[in-house]
């Protein structure tokens, strides 16, 4: 018989007691944050952001607390678990137990770039198609994370690289499969290093598609390699990269929603990512169509047109 891995993966990367320790959720946001900040510096030092080098830190730090986190946070409460935040209101601040939303927190970044470039006299979507380059990066990191979580897993498979994830087991007590007795959070626990539970679960868990690694590669990889050749190797508007990065988000969202067990009710045949996605490729069709109306270049575009019309 083939043996299916078996998800044995700490949320820690160390403890200093037990459920406190540091998380590999939140060092995913702080690699995000760092390697955003760093590219994202590399972007204006070249020329194709006017936003100052000096003020990169500054934008990125309250991009994250405001947009992301905070845009994240409140986009997984409003379009996935309201009905359970509304009856328990406090577990909005437990962060380390994962929740956020990447429509949210895309939709908090818009409203921040928005701010910030009218404080600052910036173009608005000049930051914004900067910002949308290194974006991918911090969905990498996130993606990455619910797969170390075990969260978010896909559906049934059989395919070599399918993955057993021990918190399938809430399903299956939610079924009767599991005797309601059994406390699931220690046999979650026990899973990372017990033998003999990980021989049962063996038994009981179904393969599944890693899809968290799916969309790692598709909304990290993929999206990111397709807007730093659209930034680097060709001259794009101001607006048409933040409008590709919706549509090219959306596409890949809904291609790995797929593989996915849908994280709340369908909407028709269409599960909540997939849905919601839908809103983001007529945002991104206005902001192309922006861009190609107004034909604003940053520096570097502008002088590469001009040493090819030298």
């Amino acid at each position: 018989m083939f043996a299916f891995y078996l998800h044995t993966f700490s949320p820690f990367i160390f403890e200093f007691r037990e459920g406190l320790g540091l998380r590999w959720y939140g060092f995913a946001y702080v690699m995000a944050f760092v390697c955003g900040y760093q590219l994202y510096k590399w972007l204006a030092r070249q020329g194709y952001a006017d936003m100052p080098e000096e003020r990169v830190g500054d934008f990125i730090t309250w991009g994250a607390l405001f947009g992301v986190l905070l845009g994240g946070r409140l986009g997984y409460v409003l379009f996935y678990k309201l009905d359970e935040y509304v009856a328990h209101p406090l577990d909005v601040f437990r962060l380390w137990d994962g929740g956020m939303a990447s429509h949210g927190g895309m939709l908090g970044l818009i409203f921040f770039t928005l701010y910030f470039a009218r404080r600052h006299k910036l173009s608005w979507t000049g930051i914004g198609d900067n910002l949308c380059v290194v974006a991918p990066i911090g969905l990498f990191f996130g993606r990455c994370a619910n797969f170390i979580n075990g969260e978010l897993y896909g559906h049934p498979s059989r395919v070599p690289w399918a993955v057993q994830f021990p918190k399938e087991i809430y399903e299956l007590q939610g079924i009767g499969k599991i005797n309601a007795s059994v406390d699931i959070d220690a046999l979650v626990a026990q899973s990372r290093h017990d033998p003999q539970v990980q021989e049962f679960l063996r038994g009981v868990l179904t393969p599944r598609h890693p899809s968290q690694v799916y969309e790692a590669l598709l909304e990290g990889v993929v999206l990111f390699a397709a807007l730093w050749i659209l930034r680097t190797k060709m001259r794009a508007p101001r607006g048409v990269i933040t409008g590709a990065f919706f549509i090219l988000y959306a596409l890949l969202r809904i291609v790995g929603e797929n593989f996915r067990v849908p994280d709340a009710p369908l909407t028709g045949s269409l599960t909540r990512g997939q849905f919601l996605s839908l809103f983001l490729i007529v945002i991104g069709a206005a902001f192309v169509i922006y861009g190609f109306v107004t034909k604003n270049y940053e520096r570097a575009d502008l002088e590469k047109m001009r040493t090819l019309k030298s």
